[in-house]
């Protein structure tokens, strides 16, 4: 007997292209959000070496009845708040990368760019580092894609 609903297989089952340029696009722009747990906002703040309070008080705001990190405006638009710009010449940094929230962690396989090979190319008319790089598998593009928070 067969499965009356097979699962459909991803356009991008064969892996996709991906490696970070460090150009910070996918880090400013238009105003936008970077949901934060509390888990997260612990993690983050020990990084900081300051109390998650503190942190939150400073680093992040409420939107939608949920916690964002603040954003500064720049010359590209809205820099997140984490955004360095200056300590790598040419090159904008995460301040603090190995404390990042998932939804940073998770780029650029997220649901939205995932949906069809257009959703795709789109994100990379912003991000320089899609169809670069190494080929990442279809499982890690899995894990990240259905770990990005909603």
């Amino acid at each position: 007997m067969t499965d009356a609903n097979p699962t459909p297989k991803e356009w991008y089952a064969d892996g996709l292209r991906f490696e970070c340029t460090q150009c910070g696009n996918c880090c400013t722009g238009p105003t936008g959000f970077v949901w934060v747990s509390d888990d997260e906002l612990e993690v983050i703040a020990a990084t900081l070496g300051i109390r998650a309070s503190e942190t939150e008080a400073r680093y992040t705001r409420r939107l939608h009845g949920r916690r964002s990190l603040t954003e500064t405006p720049g010359e590209q638009g809205y820099d997140c708040v984490f955004l360095d710009r200056n300590s790598v010449p040419g090159k904008a940094v995460c301040g603090i990368y190995g404390a990042r929230p998932t939804q940073c962690r998770t780029w650029p396989f997220w649901p939205e760019n995932l949906r069809h090979p257009r959703d795709w190319q789109r994100a990379g008319r912003t991000c320089p580092g899609l169809n670069h790089g190494s080929l990442v598998p279809i499982e890690s593009i899995r894990i990240q894609r259905d770990g990005t928070p909603k």
